[in-house]
């Protein structure tokens, strides 16, 4: 391929600090002697450090091998420290000239902090007690070029944490153990669920329609049909399509991308579950929730109780259940069962310091009252039932009191942690609700449903009573392990570009 380099357009000068090159060199030397750490493929680890610390009476002068990164060294004449980090903790390991060999040992001492090493020998412990790895054999398995942050808790400017998760992983471990707790709350949830008969399923995320809640979606184009498409909002117009095939317990946890700001608890790509059963209500979908919630606490934290910014919630209790209009009544002190008029709606907003806008409805004046005087005061589990029509453009009616929907949201903490409904299952009143959000989105409002003629059709078919669910994943495990920001709970979150 030399024939393309034109040999006039100089290579870009990269700027190495002093120790990066350093390592560069001693890779190049490492390489001249044939021991080119880069051309080792495998490596067979019996143990990782915590099986060693926790097991010590039955390892005790057993051989192991152990691998993982280097991320400290005492080097003392014939013999030496260092620690070596692997995915659940790390390990002390004693490496002596007279256990390695005279050349081993010599080759142990040029190893740089943040090389990945593997080390076989066997278990004892020092004089102080510390549970260590007797190393007999150490084989470098990456040479590592670049010098990790001087301070070994982690990097201390935050957005790089972000920028940079993987430096923040080497550097944190209470980083990498909030994804290992993540990965169990998954793990829990699908166990839960799996025992309880539901199917894990996978539905579109490029559509035509984007659907199912209120957001504003992003757009793309699919250049082999030449089609404007857009990144799903939401899970729940083909998970109802499945309840409609006759899958009667569904569920799905995925990515979905709504076009919004960046905060503490929104990103825009998320991790949403929904589940869908049929032959249920949304009382239903209250017991399934109260009770998952619970089994995950128990089964990723050992216990109910949940402590977030050293406040304790306590999922062992029955939640609270209370509707909207009690609520905005406990905390506002305003009744909507005495508000019968938008004019009425609108003086109780002014008179109570509540904004609205010109296009929002009785339903919608008490949805923003909930949101000034009550969404905030929600720590213990509370499930918020019957919502306004207005706001619930998917949702059975409440047969006594049609203004009113069978809906619940549950929250903690203050926030929404879920939000469900009895699935309107109607198809005639689904389309004159679509034809409501059609109007609001001519007057304006870019979070408006649009009309979906296949999802209409699945309906008249015939889809039967139905509770379904949507629960935010993040901010589940933001709870789950006291993190501050979404930021702390995703791998690698949205983030403005650097330039």
């Amino acid at each position: 391929m030399s024939e393309n380099i034109n040999e006039n357009v100089a290579a870009p000068e990269i700027n190495y600090s002093e120790q990066a090159k350093i390592r560069r060199e001693k890779l190049a030397g490492l390489q001249a002697e044939g021991k080119d750490p880069f051309v080792i493929t495998k490596f067979d680890v019996t143990h990782h450090s915590t099986d060693i610390k926790e097991n010590f009476d039955s390892l005790e002068d057993k051989d192991v091998v152990i691998a993982g990164r280097m991320m400290s060294k005492r080097v003392m004449g014939k013999a030496s420290f260092c620690n070596v980090q692997d995915l659940p903790g790390n390990i002390q390991c004693y490496v002596a000239r007279d256990s390695l060999g005279e050349e081993e040992y010599k080759a142990f001492k040029k190893l740089d902090i943040g090389d990945i090493v593997g080390i076989a020998g066997k278990v004892f412990k020092t004089k102080t007690g510390e549970v260590s790895v007797h190393a007999e054999k150490v084989t470098l398995l990456s040479k590592s070029l670049q010098v990790l942050p001087e301070k070994y808790h982690g990097l201390s400017n935050v957005d790089m944490r972000y920028r940079q998760r993987y430096v923040d992983l080497i550097t944190n471990q209470e980083s990498k153990d909030t994804f290992v707790k993540r990965s169990k709350i998954i793990s829990a949830i699908r166990h839960y669920l799996d025992g309880q008969g539901f199917l894990e399923v996978e539905t579109p995320m490029l559509v035509s329609n984007a659907g199912g809640a209120a957001a504003r979606p992003f757009d793309t184009h699919f250049n082999a049909l030449d089609l404007d498409v857009k990144l799903r909002i939401s899970l729940e117009l083909y998970l109802k399509r499945l309840i409609v095939g006759g899958m009667e317990r569904v569920y799905e946890i995925g990515r979905v991308f709504r076009n919004e700001g960046l905060d503490t608890r929104h990103n825009p790509e998320f991790t949403l579950m929904e589940l869908y059963q049929a032959y249920t209500d949304y009382h239903g979908m209250m017991d399934l929730t109260e009770n998952m919630f619970r089994y995950v606490a128990k089964e990723v934290l050992g216990t109910t109780t949940i402590v977030y910014n050293g406040v304790e919630m306590d999922l062992g209790k029955p939640f609270e259940r209370i509707t909207m209009i009690d609520a905005v009544k406990k905390y506002a002190g305003v009744d909507f069962n005495e508000i019968h008029t938008l004019e009425e709606a609108q003086a109780a907003a002014k008179a109570h310091g509540v904004e609205f806008e010109k296009r929002h409805k009785k339903g919608d004046i008490l949805n923003l009252f909930f949101e000034e005087f009550v969404e905030d005061k929600l720590i213990q589990p509370t499930f918020v039932m019957d919502h306004p029509i207005e706001i619930s453009p998917l949702t059975k009616k409440k047969p006594e009191n049609p203004e009113y929907v069978e809906r619940f949201e549950m929250f903690m903490n203050g926030w929404e942690m879920c939000n469900a409904y009895s699935e309107l299952n109607d198809p005639i009143d689904q389309r004159e609700r679509f034809k409501a959000q059609e109007e609001m989105l001519a007057q304006g409002d870019e979070e408006a449903n649009t009309t979906d003629e296949d999802f209409l059709y699945a309906l008249e078919l015939g889809m039967p009573p139905t509770g379904g669910i949507g629960y935010g994943i993040d901010r589940m495990t933001m709870l789950f392990t006291d993190s501050a920001s979404i930021r702390d709970v995703l791998l690698f979150p949205t983030m403005k570009p650097l330039d």
